[in-house]
Parts: C-alpha cells; sequence; structure tokens
C-alpha cells in the first residue's frame, strides 16, 4: 500500500495537487457499488524541488486476478522520468508506461501493488489527470453511478508528506524557556518535539502539560491552517541498553504495562475526534532497534544489557506494538529512529538495521503499511552533509575510508546516509514512498571553529580533519557536545526522499548528568556525559567531549542552549 492509508472500502480517487506534494488520493464512493471501479490508482508527489520530483503510484486492481499489469498515464507538462523501482517505466513524450517486474505480477482481486520513480521538470508538475491499467480506466465508475459522479474525498486518508503546506506545533513549554535565554526569542518560535518519555507524562509531570494540553493548544495554533503536531514515543522495557543517561523507568521485561500503560493510553488520546484535523507525527523509540544490531554478541561494543533486549525480544516486540496501535489512527504518521551514519553506515550494520527494522514492522500485529517513514540523527550531532570532502576522495593513494574519523564508514554525513538508508529499506519491503526526516536541531557546527575549506593534502588524516564541519573528537560521541549548533532551521521537503528537516530534540535539553545525581526517573549516570572521561569502544577510547555541569537528561542546560545559538549555522541573525 502506499503511504496514504485509506478505508479498504474506498474504490474511486479524487485528483488533488498543491504545493510540493501533488496526490491522487482514493476518496469514498458514496453510492458506486463496489464491482462499479474497475481499478484505483493513487499517484503521489512525495518529494518535489526546482528541477526535479520523487513520486509513489499504488495501483489497486478491483476485477479478476491478474498475472501481469501495465499501467499507463500521460503528462500535462514536461516530466520526465530518470529512474524507477518495483516497475518498469518507459516513456515515449508525455505518454508513460509501468509494467510489473518479475518479482510482483500477480495482482489478485482487491491485491495492490506500488513502485515508484525520479523525475524532472520545469514549471508545474500536475498529477495526471487519468491511468488506464490494461487497457481499462481506472478510478472512473463504469456503471454503477456515472463517471462524472464526483467522488467525496476522504477525511481520514494520510497524505504523502504531512510537513507539505503545513505548520508545525511549537511547544510552548519549550518556547518560554528559550525566550528567557538571552537571545533566545530568535529561536524561541521554532517547532520542536514533545517527548513522552515515561507514563506519567501522558498527563504531564510536575504541574506541566500532558498529551491532551497539547492537542489542545495544537488546534489554537492552527486555526483554519494544516499543522503538524510531533511526538516522541519514548519507553521501551529496558530502553537505551547501550547507555545510561538515558534508561527509563521499565525494567527489561515489562511489555505489558508497556503496551496497556502506555501505548494504549496514548493511542486512545490520539484517535479522539477532537484531534481528528491534526497532523500527528510520532518518532517511535529512539536509540532502541540499531542497539540489537550493534551493540549485542560478540561485538566489542555489546552490553549485558542489549544482549538481554535482544534475547527476550521485547525492543522487536514493543516497536510493533506501537506502530500498529498509533498506525491505526487515521491521522497519525509513523517514523521509526533509524540511528544515523555514524552508528549503521557501516557495511555490517547498514543492512542488518533495515533487516530487523522490517522485523520490528510486521510484529505484533504492525505491518509495513504502519510506517510512513524513518528519522535518523535524532537528539545527534551529525553534520548534515560535508562539503570540503567526500566518500569518493583520496589523498596521496589513500582513501578517505581510511581516515581515523570515517573509518571505513560509506558515508561521511546525515543527507547521504539517510537517502542511502531509505534505498535500503525499500528494497527490504518497505513501500516505495516512505520518507526521511533529520533531526538538524544541534548538528550546524558553526562559529570560529567551523572549516571553510579542505584541510591539508599532506595526509588523509590531515584532509578529513581539517575540513570537517562536525567538530567532535570522535563520531561516537553524543552526549552534550562541546563546540555544537544549531543546525538547518525545521523546513519541508528541503531534498529528494526528505520529507523534513526537524527539531525534534529540543535544543537546551541535557542528554544527561555530568556526575551522579539521585533521581526518580530511572536515569542512570553515564560516563560519557563527563568531560573527565577517556571513553570506551564505542567512541575507540577518545575523550567524551561532553560539557561540565549538565544536569539530568530532558532538563533544562542553560550554557548548552547558549552554546548551540551561538554556534548555529546557518547563523542567527
Amino acid at each position: 500500500m502506499s503511504r496514504t492509508r485509506t478505508r479498504t472500502a474506498l474504490l474511486a480517487a479524487l485528483a488533488l495537487v498543491g504545493g510540493a506534494t501533488g496526490t491522487a488520493m482514493a476518496a469514498a464512493p458514496g453510492d458506486v457499488g463496489a464491482a462499479a471501479v474497475p481499478c484505483t490508482v493513487d499517484y503521489q508527489v512525495q518529494n518535489q524541488w526546482d528541477t526535479g520530483f520523487t513520486a509513489s503510484v499504488t495501483v489497486t486492481n478491483h476485477s479478476a486476478a491478474k498475472n501481469a499489469w501495465s499501467l499507463k498515464w500521460s503528462y500535462a507538462g514536461n516530466q520526465q522520468i530518470t529512474s524507477a523501482w518495483n516497475a518498469k517505466v518507459s516513456q515515449s513524450g508525455a505518454a508513460v508506461t509501468a509494467a510489473n517486474e518479475s518479482y510482483n505480477g500477480t495482482l489478485a482481486t482487491g491485491g495492490s501493488v506500488s513502485f515508484g520513480f525520479n523525475g524532472t521538470y520545469s514549471g508545474t508538475n500536475a498529477v495526471p489527470a487519468a491511468f488506464t491499467l490494461d487497457g481499462v480506466t481506472c478510478n472512473v465508475d463504469d456503471g454503477g453511478g456515472g463517471p462524472t459522479d464526483p467522488p467525496d474525498p476522504d477525511p481520514t486518508a494520510r497524505v504523502g508528506n504531512p510537513y507539505s503546506g503545513a505548520k508545525v506545533y511549537v511547544n510552548p513549554e519549550w518556547s518560554a524557556k528559550a525566550a528567557a535565554e538571552p537571545g533566545g526569542s530568535r529561536i524561541s518560535d521554532q517547532p520542536t518535539g514533545v517527548w513522552l518519555d515515561r507514563i506519567a507524562a501522558i498527563n504531564g509531570v510536575n504541574g506541566g502539560m500532558g498529551l491532551r494540553d497539547h492537542l489542545d493548544e495544537a488546534l489554537e495554533q492552527k486555526g483554519a491552517d494544516e499543522l503538524v503536531v510531533q511526538l516522541v514515543i519514548y519507553n521501551l522495557p529496558g530502553r537505551d541498553c547501550a547507555a545510561l543517561a538515558s534508561n527509563g523507568e521499565l525494567g527489561p521485561t515489562e511489555i505489558g504495562r508497556y503496551k496497556t500503560e502506555y501505548i494504549d493510553p496514548i493511542a486512545a488520546i490520539l484517535a479522539d475526534p477532537k484531534y481528528a484535523d491534526l497532523r500527528i507525527v510520532t518518532t517511535v523509540e529512539i536509540d532502541s532497534l540499531p542497539n540489537l544490531v550493534t551493540n549485542t554478541g560478540s561485538r566489542p561494543t555489546a552490553t549485558p544489557q542489549c544482549d538481554v533486549m535482544k534475547a527476550n525480544g521485547n525492543y522487536v516486540k514493543g516497536v510493533g506494538y506501537a506502530l500498529g496501535k498509533l498506525g491505526d489512527v487515521p491521522n497519525v504518521y509513523n517514523y521509526v529512529d533509524a540511528g544515523h551514519h555514524g552508528w549503521i553506515g557501516w557495511d555490517d550494520n547498514f543492512g542488518a538495521s533495515a533487516n530487523i527494522f522490517k522485523e520490528a514492522a510486521t510484529a505484533e500485529g504492525a505491518t509495513v503499511n504502519d510506517v510512513h517513514g524513518f528519522i535518523t540523527n535524532t537528539a545527534n550531532y551529525s553534520a548534515l552533509k560535508e562539503e570540503n570532502f567526500t566518500i569518493n576522495d583520496a589523498v596521496n593513494g589513500t582513501s578517505v575510508r581510511q581516515s581515523k574519523w570515517v573509518d571505513w564508514n560509506r558515508y561521511v554525513d546525515e543527507l547521504s546516509f539517510a537517502q542511502a538508508f531509505r534505498s535500503q529499506l525499500v528494497s527490504v519491503g518497505f513501500d516505495a514512498g516512505i520518507g526521511m526526516l533529520i533531526d538538524t536541531s544541534r548538528n550546524g557546527w558553526g562559529g570560529s571553529a567551523r572549516p571553510t575549506g579542505p584541510g591539508a593534502l599532506t595526509s588523509v588524516d590531515a584532509y578529513v580533519d581539517g575540513g570537517r564541519y562536525d567538530r567532535r573528537i570522535h563520531v561516537g560521541n553524543w552526549c552534550n557536545q562541546s563546540g555544537a549548533g544549531l543546525g538547518e532551521r525545521p523546513q519541508a521537503a528541503p531534498a529528494a526522499g526528505i520529507d523534513a528537516y526537524v527539531w525534534m530534540k529540543p535544543p537546551g535539553e541535557s542528554d544527561g548528568a555530568s556526575r551522579e545525581i539521585p533521581n526518580d526517573e530511572g536515569k542512570g549516570f553515564d560516563r560519557m556525559c563527563d568531560p573527565t572521561y577517556p571513553g570506551n569502544a564505542r567512541n575507540n577510547f577518545n575523550m567524551s567531549g561532553a560539557l561540565p555541569d549538565a544536569p539530568l537528561s530532558g532538563h533544562w542546560f542553560s550554557a548548552q542552549f547558549r552554546q548551540l545559538m551561538a554556534n548555529a549555522y546557518p547563523p542567527l541573525s
């Protein structure tokens, strides 16, 4: 199925074009009988920029089963398809033909098939007006209601990119803290994620806003516009098994409490018809599934806690349950956390991570249709794009991959990783229309330390270290990093395959305490948050690079916030 999730009774389609996302969406049939529409086509422009676009197409067959299929349409403009996946796509002038591959020719009655493609255009990029499947016109009643009967749009249908054409919710609690800092009013109106990091957060902690409070405020901010609310679902049993600062309240075996006391109440609130007009984006369980790949078994980075979570399956079960329950709410868009390039960009992590995401997305009743996309770099510091060197560069015959910083990774920045990992996810069975989010809240790396050009050509390390924007001591350092700055401001559809740049981690909220602080939040002391710590296997025994005097994770850290503003890139005005 496509990323627009519709009721199974929907039979007709309504062509809608708007902003950067054009959609031919399935629509409610009114009085049209089930046999009247032979096929429906859902054509969506997922991302669009000045000269190109990415689109996905889902075909649903309402006629006799097929062993092969061919879909045709014509463009009104000058669109040219340049590459495609999951279909053989050819074009002659404005006319396009998409035929099945050898592995997806079977199309049962009521069955669907999806494919996607990249294209170029200039001027306008209108959605095609008509489609034929094996010569039969789709999206048109062939007798029951008449082809001119206007279908009604389905109010529950998801859009391709929830951020396109929409405002994004500004958390008033975070905004007030930001505005109270010197110069903070420059960014206090930016949208950030709302973290539901424990059961109590659903109703509000220490007199703060609960989930309903945020949703009610979102309705006020929405007005007559579309509005996205960003929620972080973050309370798995045995949470964050490779770090102590972000440990949670639930023990490794408490999957029952996770389901009934955490996910079920959240899903019930989100399903309230009062909030049906909000676009609710969920980031599902940060730093969970990649741990099962990189920090288990015989690897030097393994921890006993991660081995336990892999053995009991509760990360996979928990994520699957969350995706299924939240995905049942028609206006919820699930994005699964996908680590970052400095975590799963290596060959032995890349494919294995995609596979375990697929396993989780099909666990506990969930399907890949419950996944709208993935998010990378959440609460991390990886540079969006390194412009002074590429993975293909070499110095005196030595590849950049052999530098100490890159260390044989195949990616040097977050944008190239997110786009490549999206393709990998599609290859293992996720919908061709999935989109990626990148958290740019703390990856700007501006200020006086930002390089203005490549490093010296004396050695590959000098070349990379002298030119890289990411100024961390090691790519594995993650806690309250010294020298970090605000990154790109939140924006929709900034690049191919990317639904949005977001600030899912609210700038100024600590990653963890610099020293042990007793608390009732389940958060331990992690030496990676201690600036005197000389490191471990996960950062190749380098210094932690952490700021001093940090509070507990999630608590306001004024010194960090001021540093982020000072080092922002693009700079703050």
